[in-house]
Protein backbone atom coordinates (compact mmCIF):
# COMPACT_ATOMS: atom_id res chain seq x y z
CA UNK A 1 0.00 0.00 0.00
CA UNK A 2 1.57 3.53 -1.00
CA UNK A 3 2.09 5.59 2.01
CA UNK A 4 0.92 9.21 1.84
CA UNK A 5 3.75 11.61 3.15
CA UNK A 6 3.49 12.90 6.69
CA UNK A 7 2.48 16.79 6.57
CA UNK A 8 4.87 19.14 7.52
CA UNK A 9 2.82 22.30 7.69
CA UNK A 10 -1.23 22.31 8.50
CA UNK A 11 -2.83 23.27 5.29
CA UNK A 12 -6.56 24.86 4.54
CA UNK A 13 -7.32 21.43 3.29
CA UNK A 14 -5.62 20.00 5.98
CA UNK A 15 -7.25 21.91 8.40
CA UNK A 16 -10.87 20.84 6.57
CA UNK A 17 -10.25 17.11 6.94
CA UNK A 18 -9.04 17.36 10.47
CA UNK A 19 -12.48 18.90 11.31
CA UNK A 20 -14.54 16.75 9.06
CA UNK A 21 -12.62 13.45 10.88
CA UNK A 22 -12.93 14.82 14.07
CA UNK A 23 -17.10 14.68 13.12
CA UNK A 24 -17.09 11.31 11.50
CA UNK A 25 -14.96 9.89 14.70
CA UNK A 26 -17.71 11.86 17.09
CA UNK A 27 -20.61 10.91 15.32
CA UNK A 28 -19.38 7.16 15.83
CA UNK A 29 -18.11 7.51 19.41
CA UNK A 30 -21.02 9.56 20.51
CA UNK A 31 -22.97 6.71 22.08
CA UNK A 32 -19.75 5.85 23.79
CA UNK A 33 -18.83 9.24 25.56
CA UNK A 34 -22.45 9.01 26.36
CA UNK A 35 -22.51 6.46 28.81
CA UNK A 36 -19.80 8.35 30.27
CA UNK A 37 -22.50 10.10 31.91
CA UNK A 38 -21.52 10.74 36.07
CA UNK A 39 -25.48 9.53 36.18
CA UNK A 40 -26.61 6.45 35.84
CA UNK A 41 -29.66 7.85 33.75
CA UNK A 42 -30.76 7.31 30.12
CA UNK A 43 -29.92 10.96 28.68
CA UNK A 44 -26.14 11.32 28.86
CA UNK A 45 -25.82 13.87 25.55
CA UNK A 46 -22.23 14.74 25.86
CA UNK A 47 -21.16 12.99 22.49
CA UNK A 48 -24.47 13.65 20.79
CA UNK A 49 -24.00 17.81 21.26
CA UNK A 50 -20.52 17.65 20.39
CA UNK A 51 -21.50 15.52 17.09
CA UNK A 52 -24.20 17.81 16.30
CA UNK A 53 -22.17 21.18 17.17
CA UNK A 54 -19.59 19.16 14.53
CA UNK A 55 -22.41 18.94 11.65
CA UNK A 56 -23.01 22.59 11.87
CA UNK A 57 -19.47 23.58 11.71
CA UNK A 58 -18.88 20.46 8.69
CA UNK A 59 -21.85 22.47 6.82
CA UNK A 60 -20.31 25.91 7.40
CA UNK A 61 -17.37 24.48 5.94
CA UNK A 62 -19.13 23.46 2.74
CA UNK A 63 -20.54 26.44 1.95
CA UNK A 64 -16.89 28.61 2.20
CA UNK A 65 -14.06 29.01 -0.27
CA UNK A 66 -11.28 26.70 0.61
CA UNK A 67 -8.69 29.15 1.27
CA UNK A 68 -7.07 29.44 5.08
CA UNK A 69 -8.99 32.93 6.30
CA UNK A 70 -12.48 31.63 4.84
CA UNK A 71 -11.91 28.30 6.25
CA UNK A 72 -11.11 29.75 9.78
CA UNK A 73 -13.89 31.71 9.36
CA UNK A 74 -16.73 29.20 8.54
CA UNK A 75 -15.18 26.76 11.66
CA UNK A 76 -15.54 29.79 14.09
CA UNK A 77 -18.82 31.02 12.60
CA UNK A 78 -20.48 27.21 12.51
CA UNK A 79 -19.06 26.42 15.86
CA UNK A 80 -20.22 29.77 17.17
CA UNK A 81 -24.04 29.21 15.71
CA UNK A 82 -24.08 25.67 15.96
CA UNK A 83 -23.13 25.33 19.61
CA UNK A 84 -25.69 22.61 21.76
CA UNK A 85 -25.10 22.08 25.37
CA UNK A 86 -22.56 22.78 27.57
CA UNK A 87 -19.96 20.49 26.28
CA UNK A 88 -20.72 22.06 22.75
CA UNK A 89 -20.46 25.25 24.12
CA UNK A 90 -17.06 24.49 25.09
CA UNK A 91 -16.16 22.96 21.99
CA UNK A 92 -17.48 25.30 19.63
CA UNK A 93 -14.95 27.76 21.94
CA UNK A 94 -12.42 25.47 21.56
CA UNK A 95 -12.23 25.28 17.81
CA UNK A 96 -12.75 29.50 17.44
CA UNK A 97 -9.83 29.45 19.60
CA UNK A 98 -8.12 27.40 17.37
CA UNK A 99 -9.15 28.82 14.07
CA UNK A 100 -8.74 32.42 15.26
CA UNK A 101 -5.21 31.71 15.86
CA UNK A 102 -4.30 29.74 12.90
CA UNK A 103 -6.43 31.93 9.85
CA UNK A 104 -2.47 34.43 9.50
CA UNK A 105 -0.81 31.03 9.94
CA UNK A 106 -0.25 30.48 5.54
CA UNK A 107 3.33 31.29 5.72
CA UNK A 108 4.71 29.14 8.60
CA UNK A 109 7.42 26.78 7.83
CA UNK A 110 7.50 23.33 8.89
CA UNK A 111 8.82 24.00 12.06
CA UNK A 112 6.77 26.94 12.53
CA UNK A 113 3.65 25.19 11.82
CA UNK A 114 4.54 23.39 14.65
CA UNK A 115 4.55 26.21 16.57
CA UNK A 116 1.94 27.88 15.02
CA UNK A 117 -0.51 24.81 16.20
CA UNK A 118 0.59 24.12 19.65
CA UNK A 119 -0.37 28.31 20.02
CA UNK A 120 -3.75 27.61 18.39
CA UNK A 121 -4.22 24.60 21.43
CA UNK A 122 -3.53 26.95 24.29
CA UNK A 123 -5.46 29.97 22.79
CA UNK A 124 -8.15 26.55 22.65
CA UNK A 125 -7.22 26.25 26.43
CA UNK A 126 -7.93 29.95 27.27
CA UNK A 127 -10.84 30.07 24.87
CA UNK A 128 -12.37 27.44 27.41
CA UNK A 129 -11.71 28.35 30.27
CA UNK A 130 -13.49 31.98 29.44
CA UNK A 131 -16.54 30.00 28.41
CA UNK A 132 -17.07 28.57 32.23
CA UNK A 133 -18.31 30.97 35.05
CA UNK A 134 -16.91 28.57 37.55
CA UNK A 135 -14.14 26.42 35.98
CA UNK A 136 -13.27 22.99 37.18
CA UNK A 137 -10.64 20.59 37.19
CA UNK A 138 -10.82 17.50 36.08
CA UNK A 139 -12.76 18.05 32.80
CA UNK A 140 -12.41 18.59 29.49
CA UNK A 141 -10.65 21.61 30.42
CA UNK A 142 -7.57 20.40 31.95
CA UNK A 143 -7.51 17.74 29.39
CA UNK A 144 -7.37 20.84 27.10
CA UNK A 145 -5.10 22.38 28.94
CA UNK A 146 -2.56 20.41 29.68
CA UNK A 147 -2.94 19.08 25.95
CA UNK A 148 -1.83 22.46 25.13
CA UNK A 149 1.11 22.39 27.78
CA UNK A 150 2.65 19.46 26.13
CA UNK A 151 2.24 21.03 22.62
CA UNK A 152 4.27 23.92 23.03
CA UNK A 153 6.80 22.19 25.36
CA UNK A 154 7.45 19.98 22.41
CA UNK A 155 7.29 23.08 19.52
CA UNK A 156 9.89 24.82 21.80
CA UNK A 157 11.68 21.94 21.82
CA UNK A 158 12.14 21.90 17.65
CA UNK A 159 9.80 19.21 16.87
CA UNK A 160 7.89 18.52 14.20
CA UNK A 161 4.20 18.92 13.27
CA UNK A 162 3.47 14.70 13.44
CA UNK A 163 5.81 14.74 16.49
CA UNK A 164 4.41 17.69 18.09
CA UNK A 165 0.43 16.28 17.94
CA UNK A 166 1.62 12.93 18.96
CA UNK A 167 3.49 14.09 22.44
CA UNK A 168 0.47 16.64 23.07
CA UNK A 169 -2.28 13.41 22.44
CA UNK A 170 0.41 11.56 24.86
CA UNK A 171 -0.59 14.31 27.80
CA UNK A 172 -3.86 14.59 27.06
CA UNK A 173 -4.48 10.76 26.96
CA UNK A 174 -2.82 10.80 30.55
CA UNK A 175 -4.96 13.57 31.81
CA UNK A 176 -8.15 12.00 31.16
CA UNK A 177 -6.83 8.57 32.47
CA UNK A 178 -6.30 10.88 35.56
CA UNK A 179 -9.58 12.76 35.70
CA UNK A 180 -11.56 10.65 38.26
CA UNK A 181 -8.44 11.29 40.74
CA UNK A 182 -9.22 14.93 40.29
CA UNK A 183 -12.73 15.02 40.22
CA UNK A 184 -14.52 12.64 43.07
CA UNK A 185 -17.55 12.37 41.30
CA UNK A 186 -16.01 10.63 37.79
CA UNK A 187 -14.50 8.45 40.61
CA UNK A 188 -17.57 7.69 42.21
CA UNK A 189 -19.32 6.51 39.10
CA UNK A 190 -16.70 4.78 37.37
CA UNK A 191 -15.87 7.16 34.51
CA UNK A 192 -13.65 9.38 32.60
CA UNK A 193 -14.80 13.11 31.73
CA UNK A 194 -16.88 12.35 28.78
CA UNK A 195 -16.22 16.10 26.95
CA UNK A 196 -12.31 15.22 27.45
CA UNK A 197 -12.33 12.02 25.61
CA UNK A 198 -14.22 13.72 23.22
CA UNK A 199 -11.94 16.12 22.59
CA UNK A 200 -9.26 13.70 22.39
CA UNK A 201 -10.45 12.77 19.47
CA UNK A 202 -10.09 15.88 17.41
CA UNK A 203 -6.10 15.17 18.00
CA UNK A 204 -6.75 11.47 16.61
CA UNK A 205 -8.30 13.19 13.55
CA UNK A 206 -5.14 15.49 13.13
CA UNK A 207 -2.69 12.97 13.65
CA UNK A 208 -4.89 10.67 10.72
CA UNK A 209 -4.82 13.71 8.33
CA UNK A 210 -1.24 14.83 8.53
CA UNK A 211 0.24 11.27 9.04
CA UNK A 212 -2.44 8.32 7.90
CA UNK A 213 -2.72 6.86 11.46
CA UNK A 214 -6.00 5.25 11.58
CA UNK A 215 -8.50 6.47 13.94
CA UNK A 216 -9.17 4.64 17.13
CA UNK A 217 -12.69 2.49 16.94
CA UNK A 218 -15.45 2.97 19.46
CA UNK A 219 -15.10 0.81 22.64
CA UNK A 220 -17.83 -0.61 24.40
CA UNK A 221 -18.03 0.23 27.62
CA UNK A 222 -17.99 -2.36 30.20
CA UNK A 223 -20.85 -4.96 30.44
CA UNK A 224 -20.53 -6.93 33.03
CA UNK A 225 -22.52 -4.61 35.72
CA UNK A 226 -24.89 -3.80 33.01
CA UNK A 227 -25.49 -7.62 32.28
CA UNK A 228 -26.23 -8.55 36.11
CA UNK A 229 -30.57 -9.19 36.61
CA UNK A 230 -31.59 -7.40 39.31
CA UNK A 231 -34.13 -8.43 42.12
CA UNK A 232 -37.56 -7.43 40.18
CA UNK A 233 -36.11 -9.50 36.89
CA UNK A 234 -34.98 -6.84 34.84
CA UNK A 235 -31.63 -6.73 32.76
CA UNK A 236 -30.15 -4.38 30.37
CA UNK A 237 -27.39 -6.28 28.08
CA UNK A 238 -25.23 -4.70 26.15
CA UNK A 239 -24.24 -6.52 23.28
CA UNK A 240 -21.20 -6.46 20.22
CA UNK A 241 -20.80 -3.35 18.44
CA UNK A 242 -21.69 0.58 18.57
CA UNK A 243 -25.32 1.08 19.45
CA UNK A 244 -25.63 4.41 17.65
CA UNK A 245 -25.27 2.01 14.87
CA UNK A 246 -28.60 0.19 15.47
CA UNK A 247 -31.28 1.31 13.45
CA UNK A 248 -34.05 -0.41 14.64
CA UNK A 249 -36.24 -0.46 17.70
CA UNK A 250 -38.22 -3.75 18.12
CA UNK A 251 -40.51 -4.09 21.27
CA UNK A 252 -43.38 -7.17 22.02
CA UNK A 253 -44.63 -8.75 24.43
CA UNK A 254 -44.11 -12.44 24.81
CA UNK A 255 -45.37 -15.48 26.08
CA UNK A 256 -42.44 -17.25 27.46
CA UNK A 257 -42.01 -20.15 30.50
CA UNK A 258 -39.52 -18.48 32.49
CA UNK A 259 -36.88 -20.91 32.99
CA UNK A 260 -36.70 -19.95 28.70
CA UNK A 261 -35.72 -16.12 29.35
CA UNK A 262 -32.36 -16.57 29.91
CA UNK A 263 -31.54 -18.17 26.48
CA UNK A 264 -34.38 -15.84 25.26
CA UNK A 265 -31.82 -12.88 26.26
CA UNK A 266 -28.86 -14.83 24.76
CA UNK A 267 -30.38 -14.76 21.62
CA UNK A 268 -30.94 -10.85 21.36
CA UNK A 269 -27.40 -10.42 23.14
CA UNK A 270 -26.24 -11.92 19.84
CA UNK A 271 -27.62 -9.36 17.16
CA UNK A 272 -28.71 -6.42 19.58
CA UNK A 273 -28.31 -3.90 21.93
CA UNK A 274 -29.81 -1.80 24.86
CA UNK A 275 -31.84 -4.58 26.10
CA UNK A 276 -34.33 -4.64 28.55
CA UNK A 277 -36.58 -7.66 29.33
CA UNK A 278 -39.16 -7.01 31.84
CA UNK A 279 -41.90 -9.08 33.67
CA UNK A 280 -42.23 -12.94 34.95
CA UNK A 281 -44.78 -15.80 35.77
CA UNK A 282 -44.76 -16.31 31.55
CA UNK A 283 -45.02 -12.90 30.20
CA UNK A 284 -42.16 -10.33 29.35
CA UNK A 285 -41.94 -7.20 27.69
CA UNK A 286 -38.80 -7.11 25.58
CA UNK A 287 -37.07 -4.07 24.00
CA UNK A 288 -34.06 -4.39 21.56
CA UNK A 289 -31.82 -2.01 19.43
CA UNK A 290 -30.66 -4.13 16.36
CA UNK A 291 -29.90 -4.23 12.39
CA UNK A 292 -32.17 -7.06 12.12
CA UNK A 293 -35.56 -7.21 12.70
CA UNK A 294 -36.46 -10.80 11.62
CA UNK A 295 -34.40 -12.15 14.07
CA UNK A 296 -35.21 -10.13 17.32
CA UNK A 297 -38.63 -11.71 16.19
CA UNK A 298 -37.45 -15.27 15.68
CA UNK A 299 -35.34 -15.12 18.72
CA UNK A 300 -39.15 -15.58 20.45
CA UNK A 301 -40.24 -18.23 18.19
CA UNK A 302 -36.73 -20.33 18.53
CA UNK A 303 -37.17 -20.84 22.70
CA UNK A 304 -40.81 -21.05 22.73
CA UNK A 305 -42.54 -18.25 22.96
CA UNK A 306 -45.30 -16.11 21.45
CA UNK A 307 -44.24 -12.73 20.50
CA UNK A 308 -48.02 -10.39 20.37
CA UNK A 309 -47.88 -6.46 19.77
CA UNK A 310 -45.03 -5.81 18.14
CA UNK A 311 -43.70 -2.32 17.18
CA UNK A 312 -40.95 -1.09 15.18
CA UNK A 313 -39.08 1.83 15.01
CA UNK A 314 -36.69 3.13 12.90
CA UNK A 315 -34.60 5.41 14.70
CA UNK A 316 -32.70 6.90 12.19
CA UNK A 317 -35.64 8.22 10.51
CA UNK A 318 -37.12 8.92 14.47
CA UNK A 319 -34.11 11.36 14.75
CA UNK A 320 -34.67 13.00 12.03
CA UNK A 321 -38.16 13.78 12.00
CA UNK A 322 -37.47 15.14 15.57
CA UNK A 323 -34.82 17.33 14.13
CA UNK A 324 -37.63 18.36 10.86
CA UNK A 325 -40.06 19.21 13.41
CA UNK A 326 -38.24 21.46 15.72
CA UNK A 327 -37.12 23.53 12.54
CA UNK A 328 -40.73 23.04 11.45
CA UNK A 329 -42.04 24.53 14.90
CA UNK A 330 -39.73 27.71 13.67
CA UNK A 331 -41.02 27.64 10.02
CA UNK A 332 -44.18 30.37 9.49
CA UNK A 333 -47.04 29.65 7.08
CA UNK A 334 -45.31 32.57 4.63
CA UNK A 335 -41.56 30.82 4.80
CA UNK A 336 -40.29 32.73 7.49
CA UNK A 337 -39.35 32.16 11.46
CA UNK A 338 -42.03 32.22 14.11
CA UNK A 339 -41.00 31.27 17.32
CA UNK A 340 -44.33 29.67 18.93
CA UNK A 341 -45.87 26.82 17.96
CA UNK A 342 -49.62 26.05 19.27
CA UNK A 343 -51.20 23.50 20.30
CA UNK A 344 -52.54 22.40 17.62
CA UNK A 345 -49.60 21.97 16.00
CA UNK A 346 -48.94 24.70 13.63
CA UNK A 347 -46.76 28.20 14.08
CA UNK A 348 -47.82 31.78 13.52
CA UNK A 349 -45.55 34.96 13.09
CA UNK A 350 -45.41 38.36 14.00
CA UNK A 351 -48.72 39.55 12.25
CA UNK A 352 -50.63 37.07 14.82
CA UNK A 353 -48.71 37.54 17.80
CA UNK A 354 -49.89 40.26 20.34
CA UNK A 355 -47.11 43.35 20.29
CA UNK A 356 -45.55 43.54 23.92
CA UNK A 357 -42.65 45.02 25.66
CA UNK A 358 -40.81 41.45 26.30
CA UNK A 359 -41.90 38.35 25.25
CA UNK A 360 -41.00 34.73 26.51
CA UNK A 361 -38.77 32.39 24.38
CA UNK A 362 -38.81 28.99 26.05
CA UNK A 363 -37.39 25.28 25.68
CA UNK A 364 -39.90 22.65 25.85
CA UNK A 365 -39.47 18.93 26.24
CA UNK A 366 -42.49 17.55 25.49
CA UNK A 367 -46.15 18.57 23.91
CA UNK A 368 -48.25 18.86 27.40
CA UNK A 369 -45.38 21.61 28.07
CA UNK A 370 -45.69 23.47 24.99
CA UNK A 371 -49.60 23.50 25.71
CA UNK A 372 -49.03 24.81 28.82
CA UNK A 373 -46.21 27.61 28.16
CA UNK A 374 -48.69 29.22 25.19
CA UNK A 375 -51.47 29.04 27.96
CA UNK A 376 -49.04 31.13 29.99
CA UNK A 377 -48.23 33.45 27.27
CA UNK A 378 -45.37 32.06 25.74
CA UNK A 379 -44.41 33.21 22.20
CA UNK A 380 -41.92 31.38 20.77
CA UNK A 381 -41.52 27.54 21.83
CA UNK A 382 -38.59 25.42 20.87
CA UNK A 383 -38.68 21.65 21.34
CA UNK A 384 -35.42 20.10 23.20
CA UNK A 385 -34.41 19.41 26.71
CA UNK A 386 -32.23 16.25 27.61
CA UNK A 387 -30.67 14.82 24.34
CA UNK A 388 -31.71 17.33 21.85
CA UNK A 389 -30.69 20.55 22.76
CA UNK A 390 -31.60 23.11 20.42
CA UNK A 391 -28.42 25.07 19.02
CA UNK A 392 -27.17 28.74 19.43
CA UNK A 393 -29.04 29.62 15.69
CA UNK A 394 -32.05 27.99 16.84
CA UNK A 395 -32.72 30.29 20.29
CA UNK A 396 -31.69 33.23 18.12
CA UNK A 397 -34.18 32.48 15.25
CA UNK A 398 -36.40 32.35 17.76
CA UNK A 399 -35.63 35.45 19.79
CA UNK A 400 -35.93 37.24 16.44
CA UNK A 401 -39.29 35.81 15.46
CA UNK A 402 -41.44 36.60 18.56
CA UNK A 403 -43.28 40.33 18.36
CA UNK A 404 -40.80 42.43 20.69
CA UNK A 405 -37.36 44.02 20.87
CA UNK A 406 -36.80 42.82 24.67
CA UNK A 407 -36.77 39.05 25.54
CA UNK A 408 -36.49 36.39 28.54
CA UNK A 409 -35.43 33.44 27.35
CA UNK A 410 -36.11 30.18 29.30
CA UNK A 411 -33.47 27.17 29.04
CA UNK A 412 -35.03 25.05 31.38
CA UNK A 413 -31.81 22.63 31.41
CA UNK A 414 -28.66 23.29 33.03
CA UNK A 415 -26.86 22.41 29.55
CA UNK A 416 -28.78 24.59 27.51
CA UNK A 417 -28.22 27.82 29.67
CA UNK A 418 -24.12 27.97 28.76
CA UNK A 419 -25.49 28.16 24.83
CA UNK A 420 -28.47 30.75 25.85
CA UNK A 421 -26.54 33.49 27.01
CA UNK A 422 -24.77 33.63 23.86
CA UNK A 423 -27.79 34.75 22.23
CA UNK A 424 -27.46 38.39 23.31
CA UNK A 425 -24.89 39.32 21.43
CA UNK A 426 -26.08 38.05 18.28
CA UNK A 427 -28.97 40.20 17.97
CA UNK A 428 -29.62 43.78 18.27
CA UNK A 429 -32.60 43.01 20.87
CA UNK A 430 -32.45 42.85 24.49
CA UNK A 431 -32.30 39.36 25.98
CA UNK A 432 -31.95 38.49 29.22
CA UNK A 433 -32.10 34.72 30.55
CA UNK A 434 -33.40 33.44 33.12
CA UNK A 435 -31.59 30.74 34.36
CA UNK A 436 -34.63 27.89 34.47
CA UNK A 437 -32.80 24.41 34.72
CA UNK A 438 -35.61 22.63 34.58
CA UNK A 439 -39.52 22.73 33.35
CA UNK A 440 -41.15 23.08 36.82
CA UNK A 441 -39.25 26.17 37.14
CA UNK A 442 -40.27 27.16 34.12
CA UNK A 443 -43.60 27.26 35.47
CA UNK A 444 -43.14 29.22 38.63
CA UNK A 445 -41.46 32.11 36.77
CA UNK A 446 -43.91 32.24 34.30
CA UNK A 447 -46.78 33.12 36.95
CA UNK A 448 -44.94 36.28 38.01
CA UNK A 449 -44.26 37.03 34.37
CA UNK A 450 -45.65 40.80 33.35
CA UNK A 451 -45.50 40.89 29.40
CA UNK A 452 -45.10 45.09 29.71
CA UNK A 453 -42.74 44.77 31.95
CA UNK A 454 -38.98 45.20 31.16
CA UNK A 455 -37.13 42.03 30.30
CA UNK A 456 -34.94 43.62 33.38
CA UNK A 457 -37.59 43.31 35.89
CA UNK A 458 -38.60 40.54 34.46
CA UNK A 459 -35.44 38.67 34.62
CA UNK A 460 -35.40 39.61 38.46
CA UNK A 461 -38.72 38.63 39.23
CA UNK A 462 -38.84 35.47 37.37
CA UNK A 463 -35.30 34.10 38.68
CA UNK A 464 -36.66 34.55 42.33
CA UNK A 465 -39.49 32.81 41.57
CA UNK A 466 -37.69 30.10 40.05
CA UNK A 467 -35.12 29.70 42.60
CA UNK A 468 -37.87 29.49 45.13
CA UNK A 469 -38.90 25.98 43.70
CA UNK A 470 -37.41 22.61 44.75
CA UNK A 471 -37.44 20.34 41.86
CA UNK A 472 -36.98 16.49 41.65
CA UNK A 473 -37.15 13.94 38.86
CA UNK A 474 -37.76 10.54 38.43
CA UNK A 475 -35.90 8.46 35.90
CA UNK A 476 -34.79 4.92 35.34
CA UNK A 477 -30.53 3.70 36.07
CA UNK A 478 -29.39 2.42 33.17
CA UNK A 479 -25.83 0.60 34.72
CA UNK A 480 -25.08 -0.43 38.01
CA UNK A 481 -23.21 2.42 40.05
CA UNK A 482 -22.98 3.44 43.86
CA UNK A 483 -24.73 6.62 45.33
CA UNK A 484 -25.33 8.45 48.15
CA UNK A 485 -28.90 7.06 48.39
CA UNK A 486 -27.39 3.51 48.08
CA UNK A 487 -26.37 1.07 45.83
CA UNK A 488 -27.85 1.61 42.42
CA UNK A 489 -28.52 -1.69 39.94
CA UNK A 490 -30.21 -1.37 36.18
CA UNK A 491 -33.28 -1.12 35.82
CA UNK A 492 -33.41 0.71 38.92
CA UNK A 493 -35.75 3.64 40.04
CA UNK A 494 -33.91 6.67 40.74
CA UNK A 495 -35.25 10.28 42.46
CA UNK A 496 -32.72 13.07 41.69
CA UNK A 497 -33.17 16.66 43.10
CA UNK A 498 -31.28 19.75 41.76
CA UNK A 499 -28.05 20.39 44.48
CA UNK A 500 -28.48 17.39 46.22
CA UNK A 501 -27.91 14.52 43.24
CA UNK A 502 -29.59 11.06 43.53
CA UNK A 503 -32.05 10.73 47.06
CA UNK A 504 -33.83 8.10 46.23
CA UNK A 505 -33.49 4.60 44.98
CA UNK A 506 -36.08 2.07 44.22
CA UNK A 507 -37.03 -1.42 41.92
CA UNK A 508 -40.39 0.93 41.76
CA UNK A 509 -41.64 4.03 40.14
CA UNK A 510 -43.88 4.54 43.14
CA UNK A 511 -41.48 3.71 45.31
CA UNK A 512 -38.83 6.02 43.90
CA UNK A 513 -40.85 8.56 43.32
CA UNK A 514 -42.70 8.73 47.18
CA UNK A 515 -38.91 8.73 48.61
CA UNK A 516 -38.28 12.01 46.66
CA UNK A 517 -41.23 13.69 47.37
CA UNK A 518 -40.91 12.92 51.00
CA UNK A 519 -37.47 14.39 50.73
CA UNK A 520 -38.46 17.99 48.59
CA UNK A 521 -41.64 18.56 50.61
CA UNK A 522 -40.11 20.30 53.90
CA UNK A 523 -41.82 21.79 56.32
CA UNK A 524 -43.35 25.26 55.42
CA UNK A 525 -44.21 24.16 51.57
CA UNK A 526 -47.78 24.78 50.42
CA UNK A 527 -47.85 23.50 46.40
CA UNK A 528 -46.87 20.25 44.75
CA UNK A 529 -46.34 20.03 40.84
CA UNK A 530 -46.77 16.93 39.22
CA UNK A 531 -46.05 16.92 35.56
CA UNK A 532 -46.32 13.43 33.98
CA UNK A 533 -44.27 12.40 31.40
CA UNK A 534 -44.78 10.27 28.54
CA UNK A 535 -44.47 6.82 30.62
CA UNK A 536 -46.58 7.97 33.49
CA UNK A 537 -49.06 6.09 34.15
CA UNK A 538 -52.44 6.85 35.89
CA UNK A 539 -51.92 3.97 38.91
CA UNK A 540 -49.04 5.37 39.79
CA UNK A 541 -50.44 9.36 39.28
CA UNK A 542 -52.80 8.62 41.66
CA UNK A 543 -50.78 6.60 44.14
CA UNK A 544 -48.19 9.39 44.46
CA UNK A 545 -51.36 12.13 45.07
CA UNK A 546 -52.98 9.68 47.93
CA UNK A 547 -49.57 9.87 49.08
CA UNK A 548 -49.17 13.50 49.69
CA UNK A 549 -52.82 13.58 50.60
CA UNK A 550 -51.93 11.25 53.50
CA UNK A 551 -48.55 12.66 54.61
CA UNK A 552 -48.76 15.97 53.84
CA UNK A 553 -52.37 16.65 54.26
CA UNK A 554 -51.91 20.67 54.16
CA UNK A 555 -50.06 20.76 50.62
CA UNK A 556 -51.84 21.45 47.41
CA UNK A 557 -51.16 18.93 44.68
CA UNK A 558 -51.48 20.35 41.19
CA UNK A 559 -51.34 17.84 38.32
CA UNK A 560 -49.89 18.93 34.79
CA UNK A 561 -49.71 16.49 31.73
CA UNK A 562 -46.39 17.03 30.11
CA UNK A 563 -44.96 14.39 28.21
CA UNK A 564 -41.35 14.48 28.17
CA UNK A 565 -39.64 11.63 27.26
CA UNK A 566 -37.11 9.71 29.64
CA UNK A 567 -38.60 10.92 32.79
CA UNK A 568 -42.27 10.09 34.19
CA UNK A 569 -42.48 12.12 36.58
CA UNK A 570 -41.56 15.66 37.49
CA UNK A 571 -41.90 17.62 40.50
CA UNK A 572 -41.81 21.45 41.72
CA UNK A 573 -42.64 21.98 45.08
CA UNK A 574 -43.12 25.57 46.41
Amino acid sequence: MLRVPTLERLSADALRDTVIAFRDAMKAHAADINRLNVYPVPDGDTGTNMARTLDAVVAELDASDRELEPTCAAISHGSLMGARGNSGVILSQILRGIANTLKDAGASDAAGSAVKVAESLTNASVAAYQAVLKPIEGTILTVVRETAEAAQASAAAGSTLIEMLRAARAAGRDTLDRTPEMLPVLKDAGVVDAGGAGFMLLLDAAIFVVDGEAMPEPVDVDESAASQIANFDKVAHRGEGDVSELRYEVMYFIDLVDENIEAFKQSWGEIGDSIVVVGGDGLWNCHVHTNDIGAAIEAALDNGGRPHKIRVTDLFEEVAEEHAHREAALIGADGTHAGRRQPANHTTGHSSMPAVTCAIVAVSSGDGLTDLFAQLGVQGVIAGGQTLNPSTAELLDAVEAVNAQQVIVLPNNKNIIPVAEQVDELTTKTVVVVQTRSMPEALAALVVYDPEASADENGREMGQAAESVATGEVTQAIRDTASEAGPITTGDWIGIVRGDGIVSVNGTLTGAATALLDHLIEPGREIVTVIEGADATISVTDALTAWITDQRPDVQVEVHRGGQPLYPYLFGVE
